[in-house]
């Protein structure tokens, strides 16, 4: 029998929890044909949502075409323009006669061709014939625009792990390129092509859409309000009841605040739960479940603190005992942080690390919750808050 804790991957449907209002929202702007920007971190929901979100436009038949790739694994330019323009193509064709067709109409005026031993040999869709120019760029970003409009169909492009097209050689350029082309097309009437750019980094994508402000009123960014926690309870207590067996909602609710709501954490540890069990959800169930947790994301978090600098350490231990005013004197005698400057290099780094997040207040959070707990305890030997209120 198939565990009803799904981790994974993305779940639609009756396994989707929570966050109508943002799966409506999301409906709603890609209906419309604006572009939109999702970053939350890791393992948050983000493709739960959209995947929803587009169940949802099939089922009120909206018709549209969606593709969707990763930009991480492209390290060029180039590479990723071939990437791009193969993943736009093969969703809105499927022959090598389309495929050429599409290359001698869209991008006859570019560099890139139809190569049909290069299809035969590696299946690639696209090659270029020539170093990258700024034309080429350009007509690929415009493709998706121009198949929409042949087809007289909406197209979808979702682009994951979008952070890293900053990381690109040249990345800039391409950026620079895209917002170009999203800024023109928005200027006509009803474009039939919707970006969704997608990232797990979610200070990287900041530090795109925010502090460069690529894309600025061109993309809107969509945030997602953290999971109720009785929505969760009651997902977990629905899911054991699946599985024949039991769990008091107050050691669930001790769960939720030890992950801090983090519904993917927290079906994980649900699985395992489910697995142990025979019946009843029992103490020694949630501790051993709790232990195997802590073993299998163990080696990553020693990985993270064994690439931080000493003040890096110091500024994280000082995040977690709850201070955020870095820069006064006393927080920087007591973690040895030798000076408001080096506070504002080490915050830095740690934000750069995708360790920490700071809100509009300027206040810090540890962005993976059992990354926090295990720090707290194990490394810091400290006591996790809340502690005290887990039954188990």
């Amino acid at each position: 029998m198939d565990s009803p804790f799904i981790y994974d991957t993305f779940v639609t449907g009756k396994n989707f929890i929570g966050r109508k209002s943002e799966v409506t929202a999301l409906s709603n702007m890609l209906s419309a044909g604006e572009n939109v920007a999702i970053y939350e971190p890791p393992k948050t929901g983000k493709h739960s949502l959209i995947q929803q979100a587009l169940f949802n436009m099939r089922m009120s038949r909206f018709q549209f075409i969606s593709c969707e790739m990763s930009v991480m694994g492209s390290r060029t330019v180039p590479e990723f323009l071939i990437k791009f323009a193969s993943t736009v193509m093969r969703a809105c064709a499927s022959t090598a006669f389309e495929y050429s067709a599409i290359v001698a109409n869209h991008l006859k005026d570019s560099h890139f061709v139809f190569d049909q031993q290069r299809f035969s040999d590696y299946g690639e869709l696209v090659s270029l014939n020539w170093d990258i120019e700024d034309s080429d760029i350009r007509a690929a970003f415009m493709l998706p625009y121009k198949l929409a409009a042949e087809m007289d169909q909406p197209l979808i492009v979702i682009l994951d792990d979008f952070q890293w097209a900053a990381r690109l050689d040249d990345g800039g350029r391409l950026l620079r390129f895209l917002d170009d082309v999203l800024r023109i097309t928005q200027q006509t009437p009803k474009p039939k092509c919707s970006f969704l750019m997608c990232g797990s980094e979610a200070n990287a994508m900041a530090v795109i859409f925010e502090k460069t402000r690529f894309f600025y009123k061109t993309v809107v960014r969509l945030p997602l309000k953290p999971f109720d926690g009785k929505d969760i309870i009651d997902a977990v207590v629905k899911g054991f009841l699946a599985s024949g067996k039991v769990a008091e909602k107050e050691q669930l609710t001790a769960v939720c605040n030890l992950f801090k709501n983090h519904f993917w954490y927290i079906n994980h540890f649900a699985s395992i739960c489910d697995y142990l069990s025979k019946g009843f959800i029992s103490t020694p169930v949630l501790m051993d479940s709790l232990s195997i947790m802590i073993a299998i994301h163990e080696p990553r978090f020693k990985s993270i603190m064994s690439d931080l600098t000493n003040f890096q350490i110091s500024f994280l231990k000082a995040i977690i005992e709850g201070h955020v005013r870095f820069s006064t004197a006393d927080v920087i005698n007591r973690y040895t942080l030798n000076s408001s400057a080096n506070v504002k290099r080490v915050k830095d780094a740690l934000i750069k690390k995708e360790i920490v997040i700071f809100d509009e207040k300027d206040h810090p959070r540890v962005v993976d919750p059992l990354f926090e707990y295990w720090v707290t305890k194990y490394y810091f030997g400290l006591k996790p808050s809340g502690e005290d209120d887990l039954d188990f």
